[in-house]
């Protein structure tokens, strides 16, 4: 394990990497079940991440040394609990910021937070929440962004995507690492302000499919509908031939 820092919103930001572990959400949950003292803004970077996860329990396919696989902890008190899809916006609209400077092209949030270029998934959120009461203690985020990695299981590969695939070089990981940190201290600190409804709109601007005829799978069901909107509370509406319904994350999926 090696323990450093670089400077920023969160004071000195700790970067802690490990060689090698099952999942970095797992092991900062683990770290704050013990009381260790940990900062805001405290990062768990692993160089091989063997049991990531993403969205319910969707796994994360990693090459060790090849990829950006680390997790965040935040503690937005400012926010109440029943506000938690702002903070996924948040992050989202970083991720998609930083790729769509570094990249030089488009890129789109597939509700509600897979990042996408084209049709492909070049990575991934998974948030989970700490609340005391109904206080909202803090959040571990877990990022994945595929990145010197090229070589894909073949089910797969159609739909993965990484850095590399559109700069044509590796990229050095320790780099990548701090400038994104930087847009996610940007949309961070502008969520605190109350900027929420610009960055809604600006996540919606980048919202994949929408206003598309897609198919989507519901109940069990493939059924084709159109992505109308998101709701505040982070709530995906689908028109379905004149039907329209809101879904949560685990009521709905797409189709890909």
């Amino acid at each position: 394990m090696q323990s450093n820092t670089f400077s920023g919103l969160f004071e000195g930001q700790n970067v802690i990497t490990l060689q090698q572990v099952d999942s970095t959400n797992e092991y900062l949950k683990k770290e704050l079940s013990k009381s260790r003292p940990l900062t805001e803004g405290t990062v768990i970077l692993a160089v091989h991440q063997f049991a990531g996860r993403g969205q319910q329990g969707a796994t994360w396919f990693s090459e060790p040394g090849r990829n950006l696989t680390f997790s965040l902890l935040l503690m937005p008190t400012f926010l109440n609990p029943k506000h938690q899809f702002r903070l996924t916006v948040a992050i989202s609209l970083a991720i998609a910021r930083w790729l769509e400077q570094l990249l030089s092209v488009g890129v789109k949030i597939k509700w509600p937070n897979d990042i996408y270029v084209g049709d492909r998934k070049i990575g991934g959120v998974l948030i989970e929440n700490i609340l005391k009461g109904k206080a909202w203690k803090s959040a571990i985020v877990g990022i994945g962004i595929n990145v010197n990695q090229t070589d894909f299981p073949a089910a797969i590969r159609r739909r993965i995507t990484s850095i590399k695939d559109y700069l044509r070089e590796d990229s050095d990981i320790g780099e990548l690492l701090t400038a994104l940190c930087r847009s996610i201290e940007r949309e961070y600190l502008a969520l605190k302000q109350g900027q929420t409804e610009a960055q809604l709109a600006s996540y919606k601007q980048r919202l994949y499919r929408l206003g598309e005829r897609h198919p989507f799978l519901v109940s069990g069901v493939k059924v084709d509908g159109i992505l109308l909107d998101i709701t505040e509370t982070g709530r995906l509406q689908i028109d379905f031939g004149g039907h329209v319904a809101d879904f949560d994350i685990k009521e709905v999926a797409f189709v890909i």
